[in-house]
C-alpha cells in the first residue's frame, strides 16, 4: 500500500523522467538544443576542485617540503614511524573504492542485506591476520610479501605469485576509476575521455611525489570527505521518506532485510553459511596476503600499534559498509512505489546513486559535488594504494636483483617514482579500453576469484604446513588457477547467453501510473536451459574452492616428494601456531644428533 503523498510525489517524477528523456533525445538519439538535464553548479564544481586540488597539495608537501622520500625504505614504508591513527584510516579508505560507494547501495536494493551481513565477521578477520599472518611479516621485515615465498619455497614460487597479483591489480585500477567516472559524466555532461586522464594524472602525480606518506594522508582525507558527504545524504534522504521507521518497515515489506538464510547449499546466491566462509575467506586474502595492506601494516613503528590499526580498521569497515549498505535501503524506500530500473529512468542498478543523488539532494547547494567528490576521493585511495603497491612489488622482485650493489638508494627511489608513473600511465589506456568494452567489466570483476585462492593458498601453505615443499607449492597454484579460470570463463559465458541468472527482489511501479504487469514481464529474465552444476556455485565460494585446490594438491604432491629439511629452515617463516611444532621437532633433531655422536666417542664397553 503507497501512501497518497509518495503516490503523488512518484507520479510526478515519472512524468518529468519521461517528458525529460523524450525532450532531450531526438528521433537518432542524439541531444537536442536547449533540453533541460540536471547537471553540477559552481559550487558543486568547486567542492570537487577542492578534494583534487587538497591531494595533489599532500603529495607535494611530502615530495618536496616534508622529510625527503630518498630511500626506497622511507618511500615505501614511511621509514617505519606512520602515526597509527592515519594509517588505519588510510587502510579503511583504501578497501571502500568507488565501486563499493556504488554498487554496495545497488546491492542492498537489488538483492537485499545479506551481504552487508559480512561486516559482523569483520572482528574474526582481523584476529586471524594479527595473531596468524602478521607476525610473519613483521619478524621477517618484508618489503613486499612476495620476498616471503622465496625465503619459504624459492625464487620460482615468488615470481609468479608476484606477476599474477600485479597483473590482477593493474586490471583492477581501470574498473576502480571507470565506475566513478562514470558518475561524473552524469552529473556534470563532460566527456569520459576527459574525466579519466585528467584524475588519474592527479592521483599518480601525487602518489609518484609522496610515496606511502602521500597515500596516507590523502587517504585520510578522502576517507573523512566520504564520510561526511554518505552522512548527509542518509540523513537528507531519511527525512524525506518520513524517518528510519518508514526506511525499515517499507525494507521488511519489500523484503530486503535478509541476515539468517541458513540453508546450506552452495549453489544459492548468498546465504549465511556463504558469507560466512566465503565472504570471511575473500577478506583474509584482501587483509593478509594482500601487498597494499600488509605495507601499510608494517609502516607503523611497533607490533603493539598494529593492534590498535586493526581495531580501528574493524570498526570503520563495519561503519562504512553499514552507511552505503543503508543507503540503499533508503534509495529503495524512496522509490518503493515508484522503481526507476522498471520506468527505465536508468538502465542499470548501478546508477542508481547519481540518480538518487540529483534527485533528493540537488536541493542544498554543493552537496551533489561534495558526495561525487567522496566517490572520487574512494577511487582515488584504492588507485594510490594499488599504485604504490604493485611499485613496491615490481621493484623488490623484479628491478632490485639486476641493480648493481653500488646503486644509491635514491636512484632506487627515483626508479619506485617510475614505475609509478609507467603503471599509471598504462591503466588511464586501459580505462579507455573498459568503456569501450562494458561487459569486461564483470569478468575483470570476477577474476579477482581467480588468482585469490591461489594467492592465499600459497602464503597459508607455506606459513602452517612445515612439509610443503616448492614443488607442491608451484603444482597447487596452477591447478588452482586453471581450474578457478574455467569455472570463472564458464559461468560468465552462462550469465552472457542467459543461461544463468539470479532472482532478482521485487519491485514495483504501482505509484508510476504504468502497467506494472507489463514492465515485470519485460524485466524478468527467464533462463534458457539449465547450467552445469558447477557454475551455479555462488560468485562468493569463488576464493574459498581455489584456497581448498591449492592446498590439497600442494599437500599431495609435497607427499610424494622430498620434503623440506626443517632443522636448516628459519622458525620465523612460520605462523606463531606452528612456530613452536617446528622449534620442537628441531630440538628432537639436534639431541639426536648429540646422542649420536656422544655414541660415536664413547668408550667400548668391556
Amino acid at each position: 500500500m503507497v501512501d497518497p503523498i509518495n503516490r503523488e510525489r512518484s507520479e510526478t517524477l515519472a512524468l518529468i523522467h519521461t517528458k525529460e528523456r523524450k525532450s532531450t533525445m531526438n528521433s537518432t538519439g542524439n541531444p537536442v538544443e536547449g533540453a533541460v538535464e540536471l547537471f553540477f553548479g559552481w559550487l558543486d564544481y568547486s567542492f570537487f576542485v577542492l578534494m583534487l586540488l587538497l591531494s595533489t597539495f599532500i603529495g607535494i608537501y611530502f615530495g618536496f617540503w616534508g622529510k625527503k622520500s630518498d630511500t626506497p625504505m622511507e618511500y615505501l614504508l614511511g621509514g617505519k614511524s606512520m602515526a597509527t591513527l592515519p594509517v588505519a584510516v588510510s587502510l579503511v579508505a583504501s578497501d571502500i573504492s568507488g565501486i563499493s560507494i556504488m554498487g554496495d547501495p545497488a546491492e542492498a536494493y537489488t538483492y537485499g542485506t545479506l551481504y552487508w551481513f559480512r561486516t559482523a565477521f569483520y572482528p574474526l578477520v582481523m584476529a586471524v591476520n594479527y595473531y596468524l599472518y602478521l607476525p610473519v611479516y613483521y619478524d621477517l621485515q618484508l618489503t613486499s610479501i612476495f620476498e616471503y615465498l622465496q625465503l619459504r619455497f624459492n625464487r620460482s614460487v615468488r615470481v609468479m605469485a608476484s606477476v599474477l597479483c600485479t597483473v590482477a591489480s593493474i586490471l583492477y585500477i581501470p574498473i576502480v576509476i571507470y565506475v566513478p567516472a562514470l558518475a561524473l559524466s552524469e552529473v556534470t555532461g563532460l566527456d569520459i575521455y576527459i574525466i579519466t586522464p585528467v584524475i588519474s594524472v592527479v592521483c599518480i602525480f601525487y602518489t609518484m611525489l609522496g610515496g606511502i606518506k602521500a597515500v596516507v594522508w590523502t587517504d585520510f582525507l578522502q576517507a573523512i570527505v566520504m564520510m561526511m558527504a554518505s552522512i548527509v545524504v542518509i540523513i537528507l534522504g531519511l527525512v524525506h521518506v518520513g524517518g528510519f521507521g518508514t526506511v525499515w518497515q517499507r525494507s521488511l515489506e519489500g523484503g530486503r532485510i535478509k541476515f539468517f538464510e541458513m540453508n546450506p547449499s552452495p549453489f544459492e546466491r548468498l546465504t549465511f553459511w556463504i558469507v560466512l566462509i566465503g565472504g570471511t575467506s575473500q577478506s583474509i586474502t584482501y587483509i593478509s596476503v594482500g601487498q597494499g595492506m600488509v605495507q601499510r601494516f608494517l609502516s607503523l613503528p611497533t607490533f603493539k600499534e598494529t593492534l590498535k590499526a586493526h581495531v580501528i580498521l574493524a570498526v570503520g569497515f563495519m561503519l562504512i559498509k553499514s552507511i552505503s549498505s543503508f543507503m540503499g535501503l533508503t534509495i529503495f524506500a524512496t522509490y518503493y512505489g515508484c522503481d526507476p530500473l522498471k520506468t527505465k529512468a536508468i538502465a542499470r542498478s548501478d546508477q542508481l546513486i547519481p540518480y538518487y543523488l540529483m534527485d533528493i539532494a540537488s536541493s542544498v547547494p554543493g552537496l551533489p559535488g561534495l558526495f561525487v567528490a567522496g566517490i572520487f576521493s574512494a577511487a582515488l585511495s584504492t588507485m594510490s594504494t594499488v599504485l604504490n603497491s604493485v611499485a613496491a612489488t615490481l621493484f623488490e622482485d623484479f628491478v632490485r636483483p639486476c641493480l648493481s650493489d653500488k646503486t644509491s638508494d635514491k636512484t632506487s627511489s627515483n626508479i619506485i617514482k617510475l614505475l609509478v608513473v609507467i603503471i599509471g600511465t598504462f591503466c588511464v589506456v586501459l580505462v579507455m579500453i573498459v568503456e569501450k568494452i562494458g561487459g569486461v567489466v564483470q569478468l575483470n570483476v570476477s577474476l579477482s576469484g581467480v588468482t585469490n585462492g591461489a594467492t592465499l593458498g600459497l602464503f597459508t601453505f607455506g606459513m602452517f604446513y612445515p612439509r610443503g615443499n616448492s614443488k607442491g607449492a608451484l603444482v597447487g597454484s596452477i591447478v588452482s588457477l586453471l581450474v578457478m579460470g574455467w569455472l570463472v570463463f564458464g559461468t560468465q559465458k552462462a550469465f552472457a547467453d542467459g543461461t544463468m541468472s539470479y532472482p532478482k527482489l521485487p519491485t514495483s511501479t504501482a505509484a508510476c501510473g504504468f502497467n506494472d504487469t507489463l514492465t515485470e514481464i519485460l524485466t524478468t529474465d527467464v533462463p534458457k536451459e539449465e547450467p552445469f552444476i558447477l557454475y551455479r556455485i555462488s560468485f562468493m565460494y569463488y576464493t574459498t574452492v581455489g584456497f581448498i585446490i591449492m592446498f590439497v594438491v600442494a599437500m599431495v604432491v609435497s607427499h610424494f616428494t622430498e620434503p623440506p629439511n626443517i632443522e636448516e629452515m628459519n622458525p620465523k617463516l612460520f605462523s606463531p601456531v606452528i612456530r613452536k611444532r617446528v622449534l620442537m621437532k628441531r630440538r628432537k633433531c639436534a639431541l639426536k644428533v648429540i646422542e649420536e655422536n656422544d655414541s660415536l666417542f664413547a668408550p667400548p664397553a668391556e
